[in-house]
């Protein structure tokens, strides 16, 4: 089991919904209606917002690489800093 599988498994029933429809729209590149900020001092690292829910992907030219899916926390995003 990946990091995703994982923390997809801590999530509700109801979360993993809103996650799989989020990320099917990332793979789209169709992220309308979704709170999208790409993060400070990175210009290919994003983070998308549900409830207390983050998802945290790259997009290298078009290439999509989701990094993390995990509540909001004090660490969350020091790693990708």
């Amino acid at each position: 089991m990946d990091k995703i599988e994982k923390e997809l498994a801590k999530l509700s029933a109801k979360e993993r919904v809103w996650v799989k429809e989020i990320l099917e729209k990332i793979l789209r590149k169709d992220v309308r209606g979704v709170e999208v900020k790409k993060l400070k001092a990175r210009k290919d690292i994003f983070r998308i917002r549900k409830g207390s829910i983050r998802i945290i992907y790259r997009d290298n030219n078009g290439a999509i690489s989701i990094l993390a899916i995990e509540r909001r926390n004090d660490n969350t995003y020091a790693k990708f800093g």
